[in-house]
Parts: C-alpha cells; structure tokens; sequence
C-alpha cells in the first residue's frame, strides 16, 4: 500500500502571535485589566500585516483571554485561559511531532522496502544470468528426518526417473563424496547436489519432501 509523505505543514503566523502574546500573559508580564496593543502597533511589533495582526487577536478573544474594544486597544482578562491555552497548544505541538515523526518512519520504511525490491530483483538477474552461463552449476537440499526416502539408495528410489536429475555429489560429515554412484543411500544430515534438466529443483524437493 503506497502512502502519502506529505511535508509538515508551518503554524499560521497569526497562531504564532497569539500563542506568544498568551505566554507573556501566563508568565505575569501582563496584568489582568492591563492594556497591551493596539492592533496596529502590534501588527508593527511582529512585522505583520494588520489583518494578521487581527487574527492573532480573535484567537485570543475567542478564548476568553482578552478582549479587545475598538478606540480601546486590547486588554487583558484572563491569565488563568492564557495558561490553559498555552498548555493545549503544547499538547498539539507534541501530538504533531508525534505524527510527523510516524509518516517519517513510514517514508523510510517504504524507501527500505523499494531498496529491498531492487536488491532482490538485481540478484534474480544475475542468478539467471550467471546460471545462463553455467548450466551445470548445481543445487543442493538438505536430508532430514522428514525425507520420505530415507536411509534408501538412488537406485531404490528411481530418482533419475522420477526428478529428471542426477545426483552429482553427497557430502555427509565433512565429507564430500563426487560421483558417489546409484548405490548411494540418503542419510539424514547428507547434503546433496544434483542438477536438472529443466533447470529447476522443484520436482526434486517435492519428490523428497510431498506436500500434503
């Protein structure tokens, strides 16, 4: 599933005004009844137009912080709401971060993922590649207790006949056995290379170990 990195999206610079004029009330710089600004001078203050000086200023009265009369500037009401708001504004901060650092996790995960997709698709290549140029390279599979042919010779089992392979070498206890023969038994731990001539060793796996 492909999934959307989308860029963290900057706090409107009116947000901005308003959460620092509300710190500076909830850390007693202004008084409750005090009057701070006047929309243009505080638009001058933060070098913003007024219209974004007038949002700052509707966050703030919307909430009960302060109120502001037209002719009478901006006065403080509450620093408790101040407080209150500036603690909720933390809180989105974080859960913000929080979200912004999961779409990054997921943004890497996915790039790990197409890394992954390439590194298999390069090595499939050159497998075929390589095999293309060595058609007697062989392949190898494990005996285990889970052999249906355990403890029986190549000649018992019809293995040529019934895989189209042909066993090339066992190595059973550090021990590499080349051309080991018809009469060669499947011990459990042996590991034998055969090659095939379908070039695939799917019929023999499925001839040793059947599915259900």
């Amino acid at each position: 599933m492909d999934i959307e990195i989308k860029h963290k999206t900057a706090i409107p610079r009116y947000q901005q005004i308003a959460v620092e004029v509300a710190a500076r009330i909830a850390n007693g710089e202004y008084e409750v009844g005090e009057k701070i600004y006047a929309r243009s001078s505080l638009a001058s203050q933060y070098s913003v137009s007024p219209e974004t000086a007038r949002r700052a200023i509707c966050i703030l009265s919307d909430l009960g912080i302060v109120t502001s009369e037209k002719g009478n500037g901006i006065i403080i009401r509450s620093q408790k709401k101040a407080a209150e708001y500036i603690q909720q504004n933390s809180k989105r901060q974080t859960i913000d971060t929080i979200k912004e650092n999961l779409l990054k996790s997921f943004s890497r995960q996915k790039q790990e993922m197409e890394n992954l997709n390439d590194c298999l698709k390069d090595l499939i290549e050159a497998s075929v590649h390589f095999r293309s140029m060595n058609p007697f390279m062989p392949f190898e599979i494990r005996i285990t207790s889970n052999c249906v042919h355990l403890n029986k010779t190549v000649t018992e089992i019809q293995f040529w006949q019934r895989t189209g392979a042909t066993v090339i070498a066992v190595s059973r206890n550090d021990t590499v056995m080349k051309s080991p023969g018809p009469y060669v038994a499947l011990s459990e731990n042996d590991t034998i290379y055969f090659i095939t001539q379908d070039d695939t060793p799917d019929r023999v796996r499925e001839f040793l170990y059947p599915s259900k």
